[in-house]
């Protein structure tokens, strides 16, 4: 009775199997991500033609320009050792056009200086884009500037005034000269009465 069970079970079970087989028969076909590696072809390229390498300089990156001059917007870096597709040059040949993805036109310009050219082979010149114009045009308000010029009364310049003449003092000499009050005359001659004196005491005293 047990075995009866189960291969009724059975045969119920291959049923159901049976059922979802013939309901869903896209299930037995391999997904296309199923598909052995083997069976895609990967395409790889390599960019052809000059490419421009950074040579070491001052700084560890140079500078990439929307145009050939330093007045144009400033769009990405390259590093040293960097290599990029080289499309042409400025008339000038001072600036070198590369390939730089990212940007409007896909394509920047560089300073020659800070690139190689490999091979060295001559680029074609590459006529600059317009010159950008400022987002922001500068003025300056005449009523505004008017109300900060200072103005200067003009001034005589100093004339120049001659000191008055000079005045000399004269003396004029008199006749005989006093010493408080006491004539210069007087005085000498009592000088020379206490000088006799003097000689006769001394001329006594030898004796």
């Amino acid at each position: 009775m047990r075995q009866n069970r189960i291969k009724i079970a059975g045969l119920m079970v291959l049923l159901v199997t049976a059922s979802l087989l013939a309901a869903h028969p896209v299930a037995l076909a391999s997904s296309p991500g199923q598909q052995p590696t083997a069976a895609m072809s990967t395409v790889t390229s390599t960019p052809s033609g000059p490419m421009a390498v950074v040579v070491p300089g001052p700084e560890p990156q140079i500078n990439l320009r929307s145009g050939p001059n330093t007045t144009y917007d400033l769009v990405g870096v390259l590093l040293v050792g960097q290599k990029v597709p080289a499309k042409g040059r400025s008339p000038g040949g001072n600036w070198i056009m590369v390939e730089y993805p990212g940007v409007p036109g896909g394509v920047a310009w560089v300073w020659s200086l800070y690139v190689r050219i490999e091979p060295a082979v001559d680029l074609p010149i590459v006529e600059p884009p317009p010159t950008p114009t400022p987002l922001v045009t500068n003025t300056i308000d005449p009523t505004l500037a008017a109300k900060f010029v200072v103005t200067l009364a003009p001034t005589r310049p100093a004339t120049f005034t001659p000191p008055p003449a000079l005045q000399i003092p004269t003396f004029q000499a008199e006749n005989g000269a006093v010493v408080g009050n006491i004539p210069m005359g007087l005085i000498i001659t009592g000088l020379a009465v206490v000088g006799v004196l003097f000689g006769l005491v001394s001329f006594a005293g030898r004796r």
